[in-house]
This record gives structure tokens, sequence and C-alpha cells, in this order.
């Protein structure tokens, strides 16, 4: 059975239940409105003099788009900015953009159900939701989970800080969905409040109810071994006068959606039927319109980027945002084209396919060229003509498009250099430089082994199937990872003291997320260490060599423990995608992660306030008490459930402080502020205080579950095995 969401023809399920279908009657004073964008990469290319200002002119854009359309909130699903330590330039112009477009005397027609100091900043007594801060006047709230981008690193006293930390604590963003694994090392060994604890948003407007549950971009190893572990619960509202099924789940999550290995991406089907809508960001494909995952109750929107970041496939989709609006359990997304997105056309063309059809000779390369020209040409009218058509009436200068012509030159005997081919278009499209891309069809050899210990190999596999003899040097440093020339170079040393794989994530923290200190750091760690393990023994100067080596292994096993290793990938039977862009997808869905067990997750309820109706101008004030009261997890791990997960080659990270608190009742709930002069949103009034989690055995792979469960019963996790039930 088929239903109309936002006027396309969406697919029921195979059961024959008919999907939620769109809003018929939108009632102002019950209707949440919410733009939805994600991937906003603000900072991409910011040195670039064409397209430098590209990702802030769109994210000025979709502000724009926000206060016209007079939505409640805008909902950010990660990768804000490109870089993980912005540059002032780029902090400078977010911010002031966000104060212009958000901040105003516009009341704020919803009023929170959840504690406004859940995620605040330590030792101040300002709330984490900017709107309820009686020195701030926002109009238009914006809510944001973090990406791989702009995750949180450091380990300073405040913890592991990003840049949306510094946009939560100056009052223009509000920041949910943290995920601080890395502090988890401090807390006692006794299995609760361990992993991933994911507690909502509570919202209330007029009758319509909505939970906003947000997790910020996770290492896929390390989600990975959180679901294996059953470490990942889900707080549920309970109490007050919302009974449980009114409440509209929505999930944010930022990881990959296509799968690139046995540990490289989450399912899609992984999510209980509880919730209502997936956004999910991270991937830069637009496929905004809501999809159906077979089997399941749930849709998954996912807005794709913003600003394009590669030459890819999936970037070259023409973008969108959407107005999200919910009503009850209804809901639906109005897609709204961006404007100002730099236009992008792509093709490819296959050299002795063309020379069968009289278009070129294999064996001129004038005639290529000709033909290559002719190509690129008629691209950019494409790129012209598209321009036209999504500015009706504007007069704006259309910005130089971004032009992609791969190229099969297997056949061919001599081509032409593509930077020299560039030249002659560096007043008319944006990328003058790698316009051209060529390829090789892959050529099955054998392989002759090397003698070079101190260089890696050349593994076929970084080349993603293209000959590497026949791509230029823009091409190749494309293709290449970091991690996997790191990792290659490691393999070939002979290190005695340091540790391979710690040494690998030193760098690539050095690389990735700038941090100047990271190998310095642990170096310094490691030679403590061995040196304290060393000098701890007495032996002989014919002793030391062994010492060290056992020093090192006993380091190895240490290191081990908090970083979980993930499996080897196969090279054989699998197919690889020949783009070089890793966050944009465009190819077909593999299957689902393949894992050992079934599991459902627990989840734990939390309380809402009872009362409470909806003002007309709500007033801003923090005087609340905390919505959340923990329970203790039990989390009992029965000794052969720790061997067989040993004999899968699972390595449990190390424990540690979860996100929820220990003890919520000993938290006290800061003064009420005195009232503003200012247009001001009333608070709500308290309601009852309980919590309850229920585990049980879901379906043939781990979900994140919303099971029901009676009051102050806290029941034990389920460990994954290779047994099915």
């Amino acid at each position: 059975m088929a239903a109309s969401v936002n006027g396309r023809s969406v697919a029921g399920s195979e059961n024959g239940e008919e999907p939620n279908p769109s809003i018929v009657r939108q009632n102002p004073d019950n209707c949440f409105r919410i733009l939805l964008a994600t991937d906003n990469h603000i900072g991409y290319a910011e040195k670039d003099p064409v397209r430098g200002q590209d990702a802030i002119n769109t994210f000025r854009e979709i502000l724009e788009i926000a206060r016209d359309a007079e939505v409640d909130f805008i909902l950010l699903a990660g990768d804000l900015f490109h870089e993980n330590r912005p540059s002032r330039t780029c902090m400078h112009q977010t911010i002031a953009l966000l104060r212009e477009y958000t901040l105003g005397d516009k009341a704020v027609p919803f009023e929170l159900l959840s504690d406004p100091m859940d995620g605040s900043a330590p030792g101040f007594s300002f709330p984490a939701v900017n709107y309820e801060d009686p020195n701030l006047n926002i109009a238009i709230p914006v809510f944001s989970i973090h990406g791989n981008h702009d995750d949180p690193q450091g380990t300073g006293p405040e913890g592991a800080l990003c840049a949306l930390d510094v946009l939560s604590v100056s009052g223009v963003l509000n920041y949910f969905g943290k995920v601080d694994l890395e502090a988890d090392e401090a807390a006692p060994d006794d299995g609760a409040d361990k992993g991933i604890r994911i507690k909502p948003v509570l919202l209330r407007k007029g009758s319509s109810h909505l939970a906003m549950y947000g997790v910020g971009n996770v290492k896929d190893a390390r989600m990975h071994y959180e679901l294996r572990s059953n470490r990942v619960k889900m707080y549920m509202p309970e109490g007050g006068d919302v009974p449980e099924e009114d409440w509209f789940n929505i999930l944010l999550i930022h990881q990959n959606r296509v799968k690139h290995g046995p540990q490289q991406s989450v399912p899609e089907g992984m999510f209980d039927d509880s919730i209502r809508l997936v956004v999910w960001g991270h991937e830069h494909d637009c496929r905004i319109t809501p999809e159906k995952v077979e089997g399941k109750d749930y849709w998954i929107s996912q807005p794709g980027s913003s600003v394009a970041t590669s030459l890819a496939p999936g970037e070259a989709i023409p973008k969108h945002v959407g107005i999200l609006s919910i009503q009850g359990s209804q809901f639906q997304i109005a897609e709204i084209p961006l404007k100002t997105v730099r236009p992008f056309e792509m093709d490819e063309v296959i050299l002795s396919y063309a020379a069968e059809q009289g278009a070129l000779s294999l064996d001129d390369k004038d005639s290529i060229t000709h033909y290559l020209r002719t190509q690129v040409n008629g691209l950019i009218d494409k790129a012209k003509a598209s321009w036209k058509e999504r500015n009706l009436g504007s007069r704006e200068k259309m910005m130089l498009p971004l032009i992609r012509l791969k190229v099969e030159t297997s056949d061919a005997k001599e081509m032409t250099n593509p930077v020299r081919f560039g030249q002659d278009y560096v007043d008319k499209v944006a990328n003058p430089r790698d316009i051209l891309q060529y390829y090789r069809k892959k050529r099955v050899a054998e392989r002759k082994a090397k003698n070079l210990p101190d260089q890696p190999d050349d593994d076929d596999d970084d080349w993603e199937g293209e000959d590497p003899a026949a791509m230029t040097a823009n091409d190749k440093l494309s293709k290449l990872r970091m991690a996997n020339l790191v990792k290659q170079y490691l393999q070939a040393q002979s290190l005695e003291v340091l540790v391979e794989n710690g040494l690998e994530d030193a760098v690539m923290r050095f690389v990735e997320k700038d941090d100047k200190d990271a190998i310095k750091d642990f170096v310094a760690d490691t030679l403590k260490a061995v040196g304290r393990d060393m000098r701890s023994k007495e032996m002989d100067e014919d002793e030391v060599e062994e010492a060290m080596t056992r020093a090192k292994e006993h380091a190895a096993s240490q290191y081990a423990e908090t970083r979980p290793a993930p499996k080897e990938k196969e090279k054989k039977g699998k197919s690889r995608r020949k783009d070089s862009d890793v966050d944009s997808m465009l190819a077909e869905e593999d299957n689902m992660m393949d894992l050992d067990s079934d599991a459902s997750f627990p989840t734990k309820k939390v309380p809402v306030r009872k009362g409470a109706k909806v003002p007309t101008a709500t007033a801003k004030g923090k005087g609340r008490k905390p919505l959340f009261d923990d329970a203790s997890d039990e989390d009992e791990e029965e000794s052969d459930e720790e061997e067989e997960e040993e004999e899968e080659g699972v390595i449990p990270a190390k424990k540690g402080r979860g996100t929820a608190s220990a003890s919520a009742s000993s938290r006290k709930a800061p003064a009420k502020a005195p009232a503003r002069k200012a247009p001001v949103k009333a608070p709500a009034k308290r309601g009852a205080t309980s919590t309850t989690a229920k585990g049980g055995r879901g379906l043939a792979q781990p979900q994140l579950s919303f099971s029901k469960g009676g009051v102050g019963r806290v029941s034990k996790p389920i460990e994954l095995s290779d047994d099915d039930d």
C-alpha cells in the first residue's frame, strides 16, 4: 500500500500496513516546524580564492530560509565545521551569522520538559538550552550534534571539547548528543553507567510532544564494540500526563550508512520501532525524502551536505534542506532547494567506445584532446542551464561551476596533461586543475615480492581498482588515505619501544585533528611506562633487550584494552567504490553489518513533569528540578561470556564514566532567575520522578530499543553470544 509523504508516492511495508501519512490539516498551535540540515562544512577550502566562501554563503541562506519560514527551531545533524579546530575567521563568521538570524524578540512557541541544566558547562549556573537563559533573547533556537569533522578532542580539566562547545557557552547554539568515551578510564570497573547513554531533549507544543535523541559521531570500530557489548542505552520519558505512545521520537545520528567493512557502518534496521524518524548525517548525497526501512515502522531522512567537498557523484545531486512538520504522530518534510550552491556537473567517457563511434582516434593525442574539450564545454553549458532553471528571475551572476570528467584511457597511446588542459578553463570553471580524472581498467597481474624493509608495500587496494600508472598526481593524492600510509610504514619498521598502534593513533590525531602535542605526549607516556617497568626489575646487561621486548608487549596489551582492534578487511570478492570521497555515497546499499549474535539494548525511562499548558509567549528561566533520576544498571558479566568474546576477537575497551550521572538526586536545581522586562517565556511545572529499564533479546541483530518495564525495576543487560535462542 502506498502513502503520500511530501507529495511523493512512498511504498508501504510488506505486511500491508500503511505508514504515517502526511499532515492533512495543520494546526499551528500544535505543529512543530523544524528546519533540517546537516554537513554544512563551514571552513571548507576557505583559502581558495574562488570557492573559499561557498560553505558560509550557503549557511547564511539556510538561516535566511529558517527566518523567512518562521520555523520553531533549526536541527543540524553534525559536521557544522569542516575542521576540528576552525580558524578565527571561520568562528567569527559563524557566530556573527547565528547572532544575526537566531537572536530576537520573537517568542519561542514551545516549552522544554527536560532539565535545562542537563549538558551544561560544569561549574557554571547558565543552562545548556540557550532560550531558557534569562540573559539571552533567542528567537530561533539551533540544536546540533557533532560529526566526525568537529568531534570533541583533548583531555583537559573540562574533558574533551569541540567547536560546538564554544558556540554552546557563547549562547548561540544548543549542543546535545555528546558522547565522551575517553573519560571512562577513571571510572570503577563495576559495569554500571558504562558506554553510550542517550538522554532525549523533551519538547512540547500544544498537544504534540517531541523527544529528540542525539548521538554524535563515534569511531566506527568503537561503535561496533559498544553495540556488541550491549553498552548502548536510551532513556525514555515517563511520568507526568503524557502517555508513552504520544511521544514522537526522532533520532539524529552521524555515522556511515553505506557499509565499508564488517565494522564500518551502522545498519539501518538496528533501531526500535518506537523511533518514528531517523535524521542521518555524514552521507553527502541528498536523500531528504523520507524512506521507509524494510520491516520497520520508522523512516530515514538524509538531508545530505550543503556544500560539495569532493568531486564525487553524490555531490552532484541537487542539494536541499527540509522543513519538518510534526503534529501528534504524523509528520511530513517539505524540500527546499538551495540556490547558493555552486553548480556541479560530472560525466564519464570511455575513449575506446568513442573511437568505435568515429569521434576520435586513439593514436592521435590532438584528436583525443579536442574530443575531451567538446565534452567539457557541454558540461559547462549544462551547468549554466541548471543554474538558470534554479534561479529564475534572479539578477545575480552565476558562480563558476565545478566540472569533473572521468576518462577511461586503457587503449589510448598518449594523453594530454590534465593541468595543462585545465589552463584554458581558468575563468570558466572553479576547479581548472582537476577537471579530468584518468583511469584504466584494472589488469590482474602477479605481484612480485619487494625487498625494501624500510618502505611500505604499495597495496593495490589503495587505488580502488584503478591503475596508479595511469593516474595523475592529484588523483593519487585523493585516493591515498593517510591512515593507510602510516599503518603500512609502521608495519615495515622494527620498533623496539614504541607501540605501533599507539603511534599510528598519535600520528593520525596530529594530522587530522591538528593536535600538535599528540606524538610528543605518546612518546613521553610510553617511555615513562617502559622505564618504570624495567626499573622495577633487576637484570644484567644481557637481559636488557629481552626486558624491553616484554615491557613493550605489556604496553601494547594495555593500549589494546582502551582501543578495540577492528577486524581485517577481506580483499577478495569485495566490490570497491571508484570514488575518492568517503562521506558522499551514491552506491547501492550493501548487506547489513554481520554480527555474531542477537540482542536488544536495555533502555531507561525518565520522568516528565506534569501539567503546564503552553502560553502564547513562554517565559525564560532556569530554576528547574532535574528530569532524570538515574537507576543503577547492573551490567553483570559472566566469566564464560567474557571468554566467548575473547574467542571472537572482541577486545573490551577500558571502562569508565558514562554520560548518565551517578546520582541525580544529589544535584540541586539552581535558584529561579528574576523575571525580565523583555518578552519572556513562562516556566512549566514539574512532575513525578522514576526510572525503569528493561532488556531482552530482539531480532537477528542488535537494536537500540525502547522496551517497557515496571517502575523501579532494572534488568540485567543481555550479553551477545553465538547462540541463537
